[in-house]
Parts: C-alpha cells; structure tokens; sequence
C-alpha cells in the first residue's frame, strides 16, 4: 500500500461537495487522515471563496488508476471541465503526493508543484502530515510551513461537520 496525500477544494456548494468527496474517498480508500478545513479566497481569479482541506489514503492504486478514480468523484460533483483552468469548482481533488514518488507518470508531475506554492496546500499537509518528508525536497512539511511567507495568503480554518461530527473546528 502507498501513502498517498489529495488536496480537496471547492468554491461551490462547498459543504455539499466537500462533504460528498469526503464520503467518496470513504468508500474507495476506507480510512481517511483529514486536516483542518480551510476557507482561503480564490487564486488566480476572482471567484467566491474555498474551502480547502487534505486528506492521507492508503492505495495499491497506480497514479494513472488512482488519478482515473478521483476524476470520477469530481465529474459525479459536476465538475466542468470546460473553461479557464483558474474558475470556481464545485470539486477539486489533486494528487500530492505518491508515497516517495518524484517525477511525471502519465502527465501528472509529482510531488505537485502547489504543495510549496500554495498555503491552502501546504498548511492542511502540515496539520496531517508534520513530519513527513517531501519526496522532492527533503523537508519536513512542517519546516516548509514554517519557513512559508504566511503574508503571500490568508487563510483560516471554519467548523465542518462530516457524517454527523465535527471534523474541523474554527479558531
């Protein structure tokens, strides 16, 4: 089984299809590692705000298998595939990383460049993932965060509920 980390947003019905991925990646994956939710404001667009969120699985899925399965649950979310690749999302779920996996395996670079790029990325990786090492960089996630310019963008983590719980809890 390889560990596996997804990034999770959505700008629209957020609740809705955060929650019905959650459920999704249950049934496929069986026991999830979830961060906090967070809301940032869109990037690269102007557009309602995210909820953000990543989520640990252990798969014997391949990249290609794995990618094949989540584009899945985004389509059964209504994701458009049309458009600007910047626009809001009813879904997104990215790989970022693949156990210790560095390259490309059919089109999708890994670890994703956004891991390092991005607070809503990096910091729900943190919260799970402290310290564990990225594949690329050698780093812990929780040293990436640390040295991350926090001023570049905000974010801040919101109640959510998930099967009747609170999984995540605004500070």
């Amino acid at each position: 089984m390889i560990k596996v980390y997804l990034g999770l947003g959505s700008n629209i019905h957020r609740h809705q299809h955060i929650a019905a991925a959650l459920d999704a990646l249950h049934d496929t994956f069986g026991e999830l590692n979830i961060s906090t939710v967070y809301e940032s404001k869109s990037v690269g667009f102007n557009g309602s705000n995210f909820f953000n969120l990543v989520v640990g699985v252990q798969t014997a899925l391949s990249i290609p298998e794995l990618s094949k399965v989540l584009k899945k649950i985004e389509d059964d979310n209504g994701r458009c595939r049309q458009g600007p690749k910047f626009s809001p999302r009813t879904l997104d779920i990215d790989i970022l990383s693949y156990g210790n996996f560095v390259g490309v395996e059919n089109g999708i670079a890994l670890p994703r460049a956004e891991v390092i790029q991005n607070a809503f990325v990096l910091l729900p990786l943190a919260d799970i993932a402290a310290e564990e090492f990225h594949p690329e960089l050698q780093k812990t996630y929780s040293a990436l965060w640390q040295a991350y310019d926090k001023a570049s963008q905000s974010l801040w983590p919101v109640d959510f509920y998930w099967k009747g719980q609170k999984i995540s809890h605004a500070r």
